[in-house]
């Protein structure tokens, strides 16, 4: 699959990877290392989950000699200012944020200091130190009550339902203010439901597998009415390299009086990563269990304040310019996953 795109192509030999002790950010340094790239990984570590599971990710990227790693805060800006000072990086791919849309409910600071003053100071240094392009993690959930399906990056998103939804919006208004004043090329990228070897314990598949392994009750929120546009590890990865090394130019038919919120007239640009095909939360439980080899106990609940019941993802503006579908179909991934989690603990 070619692409169309007449972006300008860019080299990217240097890359500094913010979260890269996280579950994207670990996949995507990895990848960028076996490429041949020199990589800088920032990571806070906070105990938001397991902090041996971040540790252990940590020591693979440590075997490779171009990985270097700071174990700091992107909220601290002098200490940002430092790193950017120290090396020129060609490409900043953000992935640190304070994630989930439940915590978001418990801990709203939490998330002001990590996704908004964090980022700014990303788009501070990045505008200072002259890095050729910042690409940063958005999410689906920044659909919040959207109902029309697919989602699309050229449709409305001004009704988040969470904490977190409204600070990944934010970003990509705070992105676009910097290409349009200073020409800082931003591409943001809209996640929707990763999972793969080395998932966060606080998402559905790695809580599940867990569960059913030990023989206590799944969680099943909205009684299993629930669709899932779930997007494996690997395909999410090609993604975000494909669209390090292609700067996003204005969009010459962009127009004020009707504005696209997908491109802009200025150098930034917001794609959709997903499987562009939902799965019902019935049938992933389905898949799991029969990987497993084992029945789940469920616990039906209704929907948690926050979540919405259903992401399906409209990838055609990723295909036509990258040239890139995901595609990798549950059963493929859920496997992978499972192999990854027997193994690492240690389950017969």
């Amino acid at each position: 699959m070619e692409s169309v795109s007449h972006y300008k192509k860019i080299r990217f030999d240097n890359v500094l990877v913010t979260g890269a002790a996280g579950f994207i950010g670990y996949h995507l340094s990895k990848r960028l290392l076996e490429n041949g790239c020199k990589v800088t990984g920032i990571d806070n570590l906070n105990a938001y989950y397991d902090v041996g599971l971040k540790t252990a990710r940590l020591e693979k990227l440590k075997s490779f000699k171009a990985f270097s790693f700071f174990k700091e805060d992107i909220s601290n800006k002098d200490v940002m200012e430092k790193i950017f000072a120290n090396t020129k990086f060609d490409v900043v791919v953000n992935l640190a944020a304070q994630a989930g849309v439940r915590y978001s409910l418990e801990n709203p600071h939490a998330y002001i200091d990590a996704n908004i003053v964090g980022f700014v100071n990303v788009l501070e240094c990045c505008r200072h130190n002259k890095v050729k392009h910042l690409v940063f993690a958005s999410s689906s959930s920044v659909y919040g009550a959207n109902t029309k399906m697919p989602f699309s990056v050229h449709h409305n998103v001004d009704h988040p339902v969470s904490l977190y939804a409204a600070s990944k919006k934010a970003n990509e208004l705070m992105a676009h203010t910097y290409s349009h004043l200073y020409g800082l090329y931003c591409t943001g990228l809209r996640f929707f439901t990763v999972y793969g070897p080395w998932g966060r314990p606080d998402m559905a598949l790695f809580l599940f597998t867990k569960a059913i392994l030990e023989g206590q009750p799944i969680k099943v929120f909205n009684h299993g009415r629930m669709q899932r546009d779930f997007t494996y590890i690997d395909d999410i990865i090609e993604g975000v390299v494909r669209v390090m090394g292609r700067l996003p130019e204005p969009n010459p038919d962009w127009r004020s009086d009707h504005p696209d919120p997908g491109t802009s007239y200025a150098g930034y640009k917001i794609y959709n990563i997903g499987n562009n095909q939902p799965v019902e939360l019935m049938e992933f439980i389905a898949v799991i269990e029969k990987t497993l080899g084992k029945a789940a106990k469920k616990e039906f609940l209704d929907l948690q304040p926050g979540d919405v019941p259903a992401t399906y993802a409209d990838v055609d503006d990723l295909i036509k310019d990258v040239g890139f579908k995901p595609g990798t179909p549950i059963e493929t991934g859920i496997k992978r996953f499972v192999e990854w989690f027997k193994a690492y603990y240690g389950y017969d």
